[in-house]
C-alpha cells in the first residue's frame, strides 16, 4: 500500500507505492535521536497537527501537501463526493462506488445477487488514483477496482487480474493479510501503527507532523518548560544524505535494502521506489546532502512540478560550462547539451502499466532512445 506493498501489490500498490519495512528498531538510549517512521512510540502520546502548528506556523502548509492527504476516512472521501457515482463492469459483475449520506458504499452485483460493503478508508490523494478498504468477515479487504484520475473512472486495482472471478465472493477484492495492514496504515497515516500494533482508532489521516518527527507529547512539555537544549523531538533534516534517503524516507518509499527483498520487482516495476533508484544512480550514491531527498523535495511544501525548478539543484554540483573551473563543492562535469530542464533528459517520466500515469524515474543517467528501463 504506500512504501513497500506485498508482492500482489494491490493499491495500495504502486499507486501509493509501497509501504516499506514498517518497524524500525531503536538502537540508542535517546528515543528522539533514533526515531524512524512507525518506530515503537514507547508510550509517548501523539498530540496532533494543530498542536504543532501553534508554534510552527510556517510549516502549516504541509497539511495541504499530497503526503498529508495520503489517506482519507470514508466520510471525507472527496473523489467519491465529486464524482457522485463510479461504475465498472467485468463480465457479469458490475461494480459501484457511491456516496449515501456520510457513508461510501462499495457494491458488486452479478445480475442475480449482490454484496454491499461500507468503505472505511480511501488510500491515495487522487492525483494518480485512489483505492479503498472495507471489512468482510471481520477482515480488511482491498477493493478489486480503484479510481484512476487519467481515466476519471474505475479500473482494476494494481495486482488484481482481469480474469472473470468464479463467484461474487471472489469478485470482492483481496484480503489484507499478515503485517500488510501495519505497512499500509503506517505509511499513509499518523499514529495508526505503534510498534507492532495496529491502532486504527487512534489514526490521524495522512502523513502529518508526527509521522516524521515522532509523537509530540514530550516535546510540548519540554517547550513549556523552556528546555530548549533537549527539545524531545526528532529532526530528520539532521541526518546525512544517504541515511536520510535510504533509512528514513526509504522506510515508506522503499530503500535499496527493501527493494532487494522484493523478487519480481526489477526494471519498470520499481519505478516508484525512488530511494532505491537514486541509490543505483552512478555518482549519486553518496552521503552528500545535495543529493538527498530533501535537496529537491521540501516535505512542508507542495510538490514542485515545474522542471525548471530543479535545475539549480543539479547545478549545485554540476558546472555550467566545460570551461568553468572546478571547485571543492562543484566538481561534477557540465552537461554538453543544456543547463536547463535537466530532469527532462536525465530523469525521464515513464508510464507504469496499469497505473494510467507516468512517474519520474529517479535513476539519474544519460538516457538513450529505446533503451530498456534499468533494473
Amino acid at each position: 500500500m504506500r512504501g513497500r506493498v506485498s508482492l500482489k501489490i494491490g493499491v495500495l500498490g504502486v499507486l501509493l507505492v509501497l509501504c516499506g519495512l514498517i518497524v524500525a528498531r531503536a538502537q540508542q538510549d535517546n528515543f528522539f535521536s533514533e526515531w524512524r517512521p512507525n518506530a515503537n512510540t514507547r508510550g509517548i502520546r501523539y498530540v496532533g497537527n494543530n498542536a504543532c502548528i501553534e508554534c510552527h506556523k510556517e510549516q502549516a502548509q504541509q497539511l495541504h501537501t499530497p503526503m498529508a492527504q495520503a489517506l482519507e476516512v470514508a466520510p471525507d472521501c472527496r473523489i467519491v463526493t465529486a464524482k457522485g457515482k463510479l461504475t465498472f463492469r467485468n463480465g457479469p459483475y458490475t461494480y459501484t462506488i457511491a456516496r449515501e449520506g456520510n457513508a461510501v458504499l462499495y457494491s458488486i452485483a452479478d445480475g442475480r445477487s449482490s454484496i454491499t460493503k461500507p468503505i472505511l478508508y480511501c488510500f491515495g490523494q487522487g492525483h494518480v488514483g485512489q483505492t479503498f478498504l472495507f471489512r468482510h468477515n471481520d477482515v480488511l479487504y482491498e477493493t478489486r477496482v480503484s479510481y484512476f484520475e487519467k481515466l476519471r473512472g474505475l479500473d482494476f486495482t494494481i495486482g488484481h487480474r482481469p480474469a472473470i472471478p468464479a463467484s461474487l465472493e471472489d469478485a470482492l477484492g483481496r484480503a489484507i493479510a499478515g503485517d500488510e495492514p501495519q505497512q499500509c496504515f503506517g505509511c499513509h497515516t499518523t499514529g495508526a501503527v505503534q510498534g507492532l500494533e495496529l491502532k486504527l482508532d487512534q489514526l490521524s489521516p495522512g502523513v502529518g507532523c508526527e509521522a516524521c518527527h515522532g509523537p509530540g507529547e514530550k516535546h510540548l512539555a519540554a517547550m513549556k518548560a523552556k528546555n530548549l537544549d533537549e527539545p524531545q523531538i526528532f529532526n530528520p533534516g539532521g541526518l546525512g544524505g544517504h541515511e536520510l534517503s535510504q533509512s528514513f524516507c526509504g522506510t515508506c518509499h522503499t530503500s535499496f535494502e527493501q527493494a532487494m527483498l522484493l523478487p519480481g520487482q526489477s526494471g519498470i516495476n520499481n519505478i516508484r521506489f525512488q530511494p532505491y533508484r537514486m541509490f543505483n544512480s552512478r555518482g549519486h550514491n553518496t552521503n552528500d546532502s545535495r543529493v538527498s531527498c530533501l535537496a529537491c523535495h521540501n516535505p512542508h511544501e507542495q510538490l514542485q512540478k515545474d522542471t525548471a525548478y530543479y535545475d539549480q539543484k543539479c547545478l549545485a554540483c554540476h558546472l555550467t560550462t566545460a570551461k568553468e573551473k572546478k571547485t571543492e563543492r562543484r566538481r561534477a562535469d557540465a552537461c554538453p547539451v543544456s543547463t536547463s530542464k535537466c530532469a527532462t533528459c536525465h530523469m525521464p517520466k515513464i508510464e507504469l502499466q496499469g497505473m494510467h500515469a507516468s512517474f519520474t524515474d529517479h535513476w539519474i543517467r544519460i538516457t538513450k532512445p529505446n533503451e530498456p528501463v534499468p533494473r
